[in-house]
């Protein structure tokens, strides 16, 4: 109030009106006391809202999709390839197969995605 009384309601403390109040510290003294960001403070204080002591498990931050995946149907076509030519006693790896791909399918893949899928599948 101008005439330098404070306001009805209002608690003074210098640590602010949110501890004297009972509610915990001010957002202003755990981004400083713990170097995080206030986005981050806020997330964190919503999740806990939600879910309670859970919120502050670590969570995985594997991305939900990976639109650049190579598609089911080549991954599959790649390992077909692998297996045809392995059977008929011809050469299996990833140029050989890259080869085919590309001249009998019109698909261009890496050697190094082609290894990985070879990988990820065992063959």
């Amino acid at each position: 109030m101008p005439d330098g009384r404070p306001r009805l309601g209002h608690v003074k403390s210098p640590a602010g009106h949110h501890r004297a109040r009972g509610r915990g510290p001010v957002p202003a003294e755990v981004v400083a006391a713990y170097g995080v960001s206030r986005s981050w403070l806020y997330e964190l204080l919503a999740r806990y809202r939600a879910e309670g002591d859970a919120a502050f498990e670590p969570r995985s931050r594997r991305p939900h999709t990976s639109p650049r995946a190579t598609p089911p149907q080549t991954v599959e076509l790649v390992l077909r390839l692998r297996k045809r030519l392995s059977e008929s006693g011809l050469d299996a790896g990833a140029d050989t197969i890259g080869w085919h791909l590309a001249h009998h399918h019109r698909i261009t893949l890496s050697r190094a995605t082609i290894n990985r899928i070879l990988v990820r599948h065992g063959v």
